[in-house]
């Protein structure tokens, strides 16, 4: 046999294209067209389903590119075969390819205008009656039993798609890093517990009895390492661990696309992050991003549409309003530190009461609305407001017809109160189907430091290696500490963070106000960082880097409503992994060779 006869490659049949044996199958069924026919070609695949007519089978073959019809006939030598078959049989197909005649012709699918005249049809393996159809019919189960039989769950084209989708953005991504001078480098999956704001996931060691290795949050570390080491530009799909409640964009263990540069500035890494994204979406979607990509500080982000994330696909901006009850009779508005309204289409009150219910879960003690009509303002706060009813609608814009929402209280739980009813008036309403496909920015000038209302301690707005502004680093340790400025931003789509980074500390000296300022002691500091501040101290450039979140981009660009769409083998929304069954007991020798003994709480 010819070498090219071993090789195959889709679209590809030349010694130079592949060095992969492939049994002796010659094509992939959506590879086939009317110009093939009358050429022998050799099939392997699944059987989706059979349709059975008297004298006549025909066979419906699926392989990962898509499906085909074998017509069998009563006096073709394989038709015994074929009334065996049942959907999920695996098989191999020789034969002729034929067109159809005009009647029998589908555009349903690409191969619809031929089907296959076996020679032979092979039964390689049977299968058991699947839990569920995969053969493109809709899905009609939950997503437990989908996640429990993955393995099937898979088999569906949708969930294919999605797999090359990701393989071909992450295909794009190397492609374009190697070209900009970026090594890949791998990180350590067993180290240190260190503080990053999650919980870290353990794991005991039994060569050293009595201590930890941590699972990694994020390559953190080990990347600005790779940068006092010289590497100067570093990526890798990291592989990621945290141990947090679960949302429809979370899971326990996850991808991030990890990257740092050495000798930057902040422009220098959005502008590198901007033409990589612009890269990967018109290659892989054929979508042209903007450039440049709007930016917009975290204050503006927050007082503005209540979330240091906002959807930007729609406006429905919140409005300041608090100057107009200081000093007036309702006291709840009146005593707030800040009061902010947003315009809302004409609510039920069903409508009103969901959003409400929002808002409390949100931090807000209660949603007040008022409705415009042709007198003035009705309903709920309407008496309230009628005093500064002519200001109201300068304020805000609102019209005849339209609700006013208002949230009032501390700045930062008021507007994040009512972000949160923005986003969900957004989902109640479609406000974001008008807009574009997909709106990017960033968001930069977060705080560097964030102060718990109720102890007063201080802690790390990102992580406590991001840079603070230079004309800030004179705060520190002073009454003003909470006005600096870290060098840091967020890369947002779609209303969800999709990447954040910063400029890093490479200054010892700054490292070590920064450690001051969330209540390192030298001691403590030294304690779980020591062999991190040996290094800054060893001639450390400037740098500073990004990760991506690289699921939930994919869920993004794949229209997915979470990332368990995108990700083969995830867990499900309770941390579970249905199909292995994990996590799961261990025998206690396991435990008695690390020295671990499980006691579990009282009932």
């Amino acid at each position: 046999m010819e070498a090219s006869a071993l090789l195959f490659r889709r679209g590809c049949h030349s010694e130079s294209c592949s060095i992969l044996p492939v049994m002796k199958r010659t094509h992939y069924v959506a590879d086939l067209r009317p110009q093939h026919a009358g050429q022998t070609v050799t099939l392997a695949g699944w059987v989706n389903r059979v349709r059975d007519f008297p004298g006549q089978y025909f066979v419906i073959l699926r392989d990962r590119s898509g499906i085909v019809q074998v017509t069998v006939e009563q006096d073709n030598p394989a038709y015994s075969v074929a009334g065996e078959l049942k959907a999920e049989y695996v098989v191999e197909v020789t034969g002729t390819v034929r067109e159809r005649g005009e009647a029998q012709r589908t555009d349903a699918y690409p191969t619809g205008g031929i089907e296959i005249v076996p020679s032979e049809i092979r039964l390689l393996n049977r299968a058991a009656t699947p839990a569920f159809q995969v053969d493109g019919s809709p899905i009609n189960v939950g997503e437990d039993i989908r996640l429990k039989f993955r393995y099937l769950d898979l088999r569906r084209r949708e969930m294919q798609d999605v797999l090359r989708l990701r393989s071909r953005v992450q295909a794009e991504i190397t492609r374009f890093l190697d070209g900009e001078g970026f090594v890949n480098v791998e990180t350590p999956m067993l180290t240190r517990s260190t503080p990053e704001g999650a919980r870290d996931f353990l794991v005991p060691s039994r060569l050293s009895q009595g201590e930890f290795y941590a699972l990694p949050q994020s390559p953190q570390l080990f990347k600005q390492l790779l940068m006092i080491a010289g590497l100067d530009r570093y990526f890798q799909f990291a592989r990621c661990f945290r141990d947090e409640d679960l949302r429809a964009d979370r899971q326990p263990d996850f991808t991030q696309l990890d990257m740092e540069m050495s000798f930057v500035e902040l422009d220098d890494v959005l502008e590198l992050n901007e033409a990589l994204l612009r890269h990967v979406f018109q290659a892989v979607l054929n979508v042209e991003l903007p450039s440049p990509f709007p930016r917009i500080s975290y204050r503006e982000a927050m007082d503005r549409y209540g979330s240091d994330k906002p959807d930007l696909r729609f406006e429905h901006a919140l409005s300041d309003v608090t100057a107009l009850f200081q000093g007036g009779d309702f006291k709840a508005f009146a005593e707030a530190g800040t009061v902010k309204a947003m315009v809302a289409p004409d609510l039920t009150r069903k409508q009103i009461d969901e959003l409400e219910r929002v808002a409390k879960q949100n931090g807000a003690k209660g949603l007040g609305w008022v409705k415009r009509t042709p007198e003035g303002f009705s309903g709920g706060i309407g008496k309230f407001v009628a005093g500064v009813a002519d200001a109201l609608i300068g304020a805000t814009g609102v019209q005849e017809g339209q609700t006013l929402l208002f949230s009032a209280g501390e700045w930062r739980p008021a507007v994040e109160a009512l972000g949160a009813v923005r986003n969900a008036l957004r989902d109640m309403f479609d406000l974001a189907a008008d807009g574009p496909r997909f709106h990017i920015s960033w968001v930069t000038e977060f705080p560097q430091l964030d102060q718990d209302p109720e102890t007063g301690t201080w802690t790390y707005m990102h992580h406590p290696f991001t840079a603070p502004h230079p004309d800030d680093v004179a705060l520190f340790g002073t009454p003003r500490q909470g006005e600096i400025r870290a060098q840091a931003y967020d890369l947002v789509l779609n209303g969800f963070e999709v990447g954040g980074g910063s400029i890093r500390i490479h200054d010892p000296e700054v490292q070590a106000k920064m450690f001051g300022a969330i209540g390192f002691t030298e001691a403590a500091a030294r304690e779980k960082f020591g062999f991190f501040l040996d290094a800054l101290s060893s001639g450390t450039p400037p740098h500073g880097g990004i990760a991506w979140g690289f699921d939930r981009l994919i869920m993004l660009m794949s229209g997915a409503s979470n990332i368990r769409e995108v990700i083969a083998f995830p867990k499900n929304n309770r941390g579970l992994d249905l199909m292995a069954l994990a996590p799961s007991p261990v025998d206690d020798a396991q435990l008695a060779e690390v020295g671990v003994q499980v006691r579990l709480p009282a009932e």
